[in-house]
C-alpha cells in the first residue's frame, strides 16, 4: 500500500512532511505560491470591503458573501510587499482555517489565480534555511514544476491563531 506523504529530516528543526496534493497556484507581483486545494472554499472578484477599525494594516475588512461575515487579509500587505493597483484579475481566495478549535473562513486577497496543480511529494522540498532569525514555519514546502518553484503555504500558520481577527472587539485574537 502506497502512501501520500514522506518525512524529510531538516537541519535544525526536526522533520517536516512533504504533502503530495493538488495545490492552487496564485501570484503575487512575480512570486507564485500555492495553497492545499482542500483548504480553499471559493474564489470570488475583489467585491465591497467594510473596513473594521484597530485591526492590523494587512486585515484590509469584512464582506459579506452570501450572509456570512468573512474578514479579509492582503496577502501582499502580510508579507511586507509592496502594494499594487488592483486589476480585473485580482481576486479573492476564500480559505478554510482552525482558530482554536473552530474552523473560520478568510478572504485572501490575491494578484491572480493561476491553476491547480497536483504535485508529487518528490517534487516538494523544505523551505531553505535562512538562519534562527527568519522564520519559514509558514512554509509547507517548496514546489518544484519544471524549471519554476512554488512557494507552497501552510495556511493555517499564514492566519495563525494570533492573526485571526475577531469581528466583536476589531481586535486580533490572543
Amino acid at each position: 500500500m502506497g502512501t501520500a506523504t514522506a518525512t524529510i529530516p531538516q537541519a535544525g528543526t526536526g522533520a517536516i512532511q512533504r504533502k503530495e496534493s493538488k495545490y492552487l497556484t496564485f501570484a503575487l507581483g512575480k512570486e507564485e505560491y500555492g495553497l492545499e486545494i482542500l483548504k480553499v472554499r471559493e474564489i470570488i472578484g475583489v467585491m465591497q470591503i467594510t473596513a473594521i477599525p484597530r485591526t492590523p494594516p494587512h486585515v484590509k475588512g469584512v464582506i459579506n458573501l452570501r450572509g456570512q461575515v468573512i474578514s479579509v487579509v492582503d496577502l501582499r500587505s502580510k508579507f511586507g510587499m509592496e502594494s499594487a493597483e488592483r486589476t480585473d484579475e485580482s481576486c479573492i481566495i476564500v480559505v478554510e482555517t482552525r482558530n482554536c478549535r473552530t474552523k473560520v473562513n478568510t478572504g485572501l486577497i490575491v494578484d491572480h489565480v493561476s491553476e491547480v496543480l497536483n504535485i508529487a511529494g518528490d517534487k516538494i522540498e523544505p523551505p531553505p534555511g535562512f538562519g534562527a532569525s527568519v522564520d519559514t514555519d509558514f512554509i509547507l514546502g517548496m514546489g518544484k514544476i519544471g524549471d519554476s518553484v512554488k512557494i507552497l503555504l501552510d495556511i493555517d500558520e499564514v492566519l495563525g491563531d494570533g492573526e485571526q481577527v475577531s469581528l466583536e472587539t476589531g481586535e486580533a485574537a490572543v
